[in-house]
């Protein structure tokens, strides 16, 4: 079965990569703006469908993976910081705080669909300037809402972390994706590639 992941984003390939599945990537064209007083899970929810649901209508063939993430901070969505300044500003304005990320995941193939939605809670701790800076200047987190990439070492700026599925924190529940292909008749567990012995 031919499977597309619906995105530009190198972490989700990175992360799809790691069922071992034969994929391609397209980029779909969406508008990411949120409506008026949308919520962010909602937000999330829909952005993910409209990715998927873009590839998929002109390949109505393929099994198509749309993922997007909001992050939350009470009820204002935090975005991407974009540059050094803003991130600063914005691991001040979070460390102590409670952040929800909604990472949402829609497989799609013509036009049927399934969306889920994960929730990952992070505690930001308190950091000092010299830490945020020293974080800022390895990592340079501007891609990245909430200016913390907790894949590597902005582990190191949380006190604690919840999920029940450890990939959404870095933008692709693969959990989630696993049981949804299965669900298609896609195992990664039982393909050529994953079944494939090194010497």
């Amino acid at each position: 079965m031919r499977l597309i992941l619906a995105s530009s984003s190198v972490y989700r390939r990175q992360l799809l990569e790691r069922l071992c599945l034969p994929f391609e990537v397209l980029a779909p064209d969406v508008d990411e703006s949120p409506f008026p007083n949308e919520h962010p899970k909602q937000l999330a929810l829909r952005l993910a469908t409209a990715k998927a649901q873009a590839i998929a209508a002109m390949h109505p063939d393929a099994i198509v993976i749309g993922s997007d993430q909001v992050a939350t901070l009470g009820s204002q969505s935090l975005g991407k910081p974009g540059n050094h300044p803003q991130a600063v500003a914005q691991l001040k304005q979070l460390q102590g705080q409670t952040v929800v990320f909604h990472t949402a995941l829609c497989v799609a193939q013509n036009t049927q669909f399934q969306t889920v939605n994960v929730e990952t809670i992070c505690r930001f701790r308190a950091l000092s300037d010299e830490e945020i800076e020293n974080y800022l200047a390895f990592e340079q987190p501007y891609d990245t809402a909430g200016s913390a990439k907790a894949e590597s070492l902005g582990i190191s700026l949380m006190q604690s972390m919840q999920s029940n599925d450890p990939t959404a924190i870095i933008g692709l529940p693969l959990i989630e994706l696993a049981r949804l292909l299965r669900e298609r008749g896609v195992n990664p567990l039982l393909t050529p590639i994953a079944l494939r012995t090194y010497d």
